[in-house]
C-alpha cells in the first residue's frame, strides 16, 4: 500500500474512495468520522485522523495502512516485511493487530524472513525460491531445519561460515570520537583481516557513529587513523578515498539508484576507472560489474535490469559490490542482512569470511543476536551513545550481549 506523508490520516485511509457530498464535493466531516472510526475498530484510536503521516512513527503508519485496508472491507491483507524497523514493544502491538484481523475473518499474508515471527504469529507457510513455490504445509508440523533447506535448497549444516581468522595489526583506530547529540567519546581498534561487531539497542547510537567515520555526519572531537596516518573525513568521498566504505542499513535509499541498471550502480564510485578522456566505457564498467557480482552470486536476468526491480537480497549484493569495487581497506556493513531471504544472507555471511580471508577488515553493525555471535571475533556494545563494553568472542552468549545492551547488571 502506497502511503503519502503530506496527506493527513483520514485522507490516506479513504484515499479513491473519500464519501461524497450530494453536490459531489469530498466530505470532510464524515469522512475525518469514519477514519475515527476504523481505527476505534483496530484499537488503534490513539492515532488522530487529522495528523499528517510524516508525523507518524513507522509502526503507526503501518496500523494507516491496514485501517485502509479495513476501510474498503478487504478480505486479505498482505504484509511485507512489517517488523523490519520496529522495536520489541511494536512489534508486539503489530501481533496483536494481526490477532485482530484474524478473529475478524480477514486472511493475512505475511511475509517474513525471522523464523521466531514466522512461528509466532503464523498457522501455515509457503516457501518460495527463485521465483518458484518450493514447499507449503502447517507449520506446527514442520521444523525450522526442514524450511530453512527448502529455502535454500540444500542441507545446510553451519549456518554461518567456518573459518580461522588470521587477525593482524590494527588498521582502524577510533579515539574520542563525540557528537553533540548522538554519542559521545567513543574508542576502538579495528583489526587487519577482523570482523568487527556492533550491537545495541534501537537509538544506540551504532549507525550514527559508523556514519561520522564514513564522513556522512560531523563530529564535535576525536580522531580517526587509517593504517597510523589520521584522516578527517569531511565527506564520503574523503573516506572513499582514504579506503573506508560505508554500505547503509536503508539500501533502497541510500544504497542504490533506483532506475538505473545493476552494471551503473556498481560502476558510480569507480567512473575514473572505467572511462577514458572523459569518455566512460561500458565494456569496462560491465567488466567490472560482472567481476563482483558473480562473486556475490547476484541473481538477476543481465546487468542491464534495473536495480529497482530485484530482490531485497540482490540489491544489497549491488550495494556490496558497488563498494568493494573501489578496492577499499575498511568496510562498515550496517544491518547487512536485515530484510534479505536465508540464502542471500548465506551469500553475504560467505563473502565476508572470505574478504577478511584477503586480508581486508570489516565492522558488522547488526541487531541479530545469531549473526552477531556466528560472524565477529569481536563484540563492542554500545548503550545511550557511549560504548559499554568489548568482549572477545570465544565463549560469548546472547544473554551477556543483551544486558549489556540494556544496562542489566548479571
Amino acid at each position: 500500500t502506497v502511503l503519502f506523508d503530506d496527506l493527513s490520516v483520514a485522507e490516506n485511509i479513504f484515499l479513491g474512495h473519500a464519501p461524497r457530498t450530494r453536490f459531489g464535493t469530498i466530505d470532510w466531516r464524515t469522512m475525518r468520522s469514519n477514519a475515527r472510526e476504523v481505527l476505534e475498530t483496530m484499537r488503534a484510536g490513539h492515532i488522530d485522523a487529522d495528523a499528517r503521516l510524516k508525523d507518524l512513527g513507522i509502526a503507526n503508519k503501518h496500523l494507516v495502512a491496514v485501517a485502509r485496508a479495513m476501510s474498503i472491507d478487504a478480505r486479505i491483507v498482505i504484509m511485507d516485511e512489517p517488523t523490519a524497523a520496529l522495536s520489541m514493544k511494536e512489534i508486539e502491538e503489530l501481533f496483536l493487530l494481526i490477532e485482530f484481523l484474524k478473529s475478524d475473518g480477514k486472511a493475512v499474508l505475511f511475509i517474513s524472513h525471522k523464523f521466531d515471527e514466522i512461528y509466532r504469529i503464523a498457522d501455515r507457510y509457503t516457501v518460495f525460491r527463485d521465483g518458484e513455490m518450493v514447499g507449503e504445509g502447517l507449520l506446527k508440523d514442520t521444523g525450522q531445519n526442514e524450511i530453512v533447506r527448502m529455502m535454500v535448497g540444500r542441507n545446510v549444516d553451519h549456518i554461518f561460515p567456518q573459518r580461522e581468522p588470521k587477525i593482524g595489526a590494527p588498521v582502524l583506530t577510533v579515539s574520542g570520537l563525540s557528537h553533540p547529540t548522538e554519542f559521545d567519546d567513543i574508542g576502538f581498534e579495528l583489526r587487519k583481516g577482523e570482523i568487527l561487531g556492533f550491537y545495541g539497542l534501537v537509538g544506540a547510537g551504532r549507525s550514527e557513529v559508523m556514519q561520522a567515520i564514513a564522513g556522512i555526519t560531523r563530529t564535535s572531537r576525536g580522531t580517526i587513523s587509517l593504517d597510523g596516518t589520521s584522516i578527517a573525513p569531511k565527506s564520503a568521498a574523503d573516506s572513499i578515498e582514504a579506503g573506508i566504505v560505508y554500505v547503509p542499513e536503508e539500501r533502497g535509499k541510500q544504497g542504490v539508484v533506483i532506475g538505473l541498471p545493476i552494471f551503473q550502480n556498481v560502476s558510480l564510485p569507480s567512473l575514473a576507472r572505467t572511462s577514458k578522456s572523459g569518455v566512460l566505457r561500458l565494456a569496462e564498467e560491465f567488466s567490472l560489474a560482472r567481476s563482483y557480482t558473480e562473486r556475490l552470486d547476484l541473481r538477476a536476468s543481465s546487468l542491464s535490469q534495473d536495480v529497482g526491480t530485484l530482490s531485497g537480497g540482490n540489491q544489497q549484493k549491488v550495494v556490496i559490490a558497488k563498494w568493494l569495487a573501489t578496492a577499499p581497506k575498511v568496510i562498515i556493513l550496517d544491518e547487512p542482512t536485515k530484510g534479505i531471504d536465508i540464502g542471500s544472507k548465506a551469500a553475504v555471511h560467505g563473502f565476508m569470511a572470505e574478504l577478511v580471508a584477503q586480508g581486508l577488515s570489516v565492522i558488522m553493525v547488526s541487531s541479530e543476536l545469531p549473526e552477531i555471535l556466528g560472524m565477529s571475533d569481536r563484540v563492542v556494545v554500545m548503550r545511550e551513545g557511549r560504548i559499554a563494553a568489548t568482549y572477545d568472542n570465544r565463549g560469548l552468549d546472547a544473554e551477556t550481549l543483551v544486558r549489556t545492551a540494556a544496562g542489566i547488571a548479571a
